[in-house]
C-alpha cells in the first residue's frame, strides 16, 4: 500500500484507509465484535495505517472495537477520532446535540484514550462546528491536548473555508474530513482550494457515495430501519432509480479499466490531490480487497477530465443529507 502525507503536517498514512463507523452504527444492524475485530486486522495486514472512528459511532461501541482490534499494532497505526456531540435532553437523549466546550473536549478526550487503549490521539478531528462555542477556543482546548502529548493532530469535520481559517490560525489544522466523491463534488468550490493554500489534507468520507457508486444499490433495494440511508433524501426510491444514470457511467469507465466501479470512484479521488486520503468503509472482507485494489489504478489526467465530463452532464437528484442533519454542515 502505497503511502501519503496530510497536507503540510507530516502525518503519513496509507493511500486509504478504513472508516470504521458501518461496523458498528448508521448502516443497519452493527457486526459481530470478534468479525469486526477481525475485518480491521485484516485491514492492518493488507497495508492499511489509517483508522477511523468516533465516540458517537454506537455511541462507545466503535471506539471500543477499534481499540481492542489495534492494539497489538499500536505503534504502525494512526488512529483518528472525534469529539463534538452528546445527548440531548430534549431530543430523548439522542445524540443530537452539540458540545465543543474545552472542557468538554478534555472530558471526551480522556474517555476515547481509554476505549481506544492508547496514550495518544494520532488525530482528533471536531466532528461538527459548534456555534455556540467560538471555533478559535476549540482549537485553543486542542492545541493544549497536544501540548499535553494526549493528541498529535487537530481536525475538522464538516466545515467551512472561514470556520477552517480560523481554526488553523490558533492550531494548524491537519486534515478536514468531510463527503467528496463522484456522487457529491461541491468541496472542489467550498473548500479545496483553502484547504491546497493552508496545507491541509483531505480524508473524504462516503468516498463511495454511501454504497451507491459500487452499483450494488438500486431502485428496488430495501434499507434496514436502523440504516441511515433509509432517511436520506438522495436514497428515496424514485431518487435512486433517477441517479442510477451515474452509476452507468462510472461502470463503463470501469469496464474499460477492467475494474469495479468502486475501484474507479476511489482511483479517481487518488488521482485528484497527491494529500486525500479516502476512508471507504466495510464490512466484509472481499469488499475491503475490492476497495484496496482501487490504489492499485492510476488514472490519467485525459482519463480523470474524460470521466468529470460524462458524470457533470448527470444531475444527481435529492439532498445527501436530512433537514436536521443539512443545517450542521458547512458551518
Amino acid at each position: 500500500m502505497q503511502k501519503r502525507t496530510l497536507g503540510n503536517s507530516g502525518l503519513e498514512v496509507s493511500a486509504l484507509g478504513l472508516g470504521c463507523m458501518g461496523l458498528s452504527f448508521g448502516l443497519g444492524p452493527a457486526t459481530e465484535k470478534s468479525e469486526a475485530i477481525k475485518l480491521i486486522r485484516a485491514a492492518v495486514e493488507r497495508g492499511v495505517t489509517f483508522f477511523d472512528t468516533a465516540e458517537v459511532y454506537g455511541p462507545y461501541v466503535n471506539e471500543d472495537v477499534v481499540g481492542e482490534a489495534l492494539a497489538p499494532f499500536r505503534k504502525d497505526v494512526v488512529i483518528a477520532t472525534k469529539f463534538g456531540f452528546e445527548p440531548d435532553p430534549n431530543n430523548d437523549g439522542k445524540w443530537t446535540a452539540l458540545n465543543s466546550h474545552p472542557d468538554h473536549i478534555k472530558q471526551v478526550v480522556e474517555a476515547s484514550l481509554k476505549r481506544l487503549q492508547t496514550d495518544t490521539i494520532d488525530l482528533l478531528y471536531q466532528h461538527r462546528v459548534d456555534p455556540n462555542t467560538p471555533i478559535e477556543e476549540t482549537a485553543g482546548a486542542v492545541k493544549d491536548l497536544i501540548q499535553a502529548g494526549k493528541v498529535k493532530h487537530f481536525g475538522l469535520s464538516e466545515a467551512g473555508a472561514k470556520t477552517i481559517r480560523r481554526a488553523h490560525a490558533v492550531q494548524p489544522v491537519t486534515a478536514l474530513q468531510s463527503e467528496y466523491s463522484l456522487f457529491w463534488r461541491e468541496p472542489e468550490q467550498s473548500v479545496i482550494p483553502t484547504l491546497e493554500e493552508l496545507g491541509i489534507g483531505f480524508v473524504p468520507f462516503s468516498p463511495l457515495g454511501k454504497g451507491f457508486l459500487t452499483g450494488k444499490i438500486d431502485a428496488a433495494t430495501k434499507f434496514d430501519s436502523t440504516d441511515f440511508r433509509a432517511i436520506v433524501p438522495r436514497f428515496s426510491e424514485e431518487n435512486r432509480k433517477a441517479n442510477q444514470a451515474l452509476v452507468g457511467v462510472v461502470t463503463q469507465f470501469a469496464e474499460q479499466q477492467k475494474a469495479t466501479p468502486a475501484q474507479i470512484a476511489l482511483a479517481w479521488l487518488l488521482a485528484k490531490k497527491p494529500w486525500i486520503v479516502p476512508i471507504p468503509g466495510t464490512t466484509k472482507l472481499s469488499r475491503l480487497e475490492e476497495n484496496l485494489g482501487g490504489a492499485t489504478i492510476t488514472l490519467n489526467p485525459e482519463e480523470v477530465r474524460a470521466l468529470e465530463e460524462a458524470s457533470s452532464a448527470i444531475k444527481v437528484e435529492g439532498e445527501r443529507y436530512p433537514a436536521t442533519h443539512q443545517k450542521l454542515i458547512d458551518r
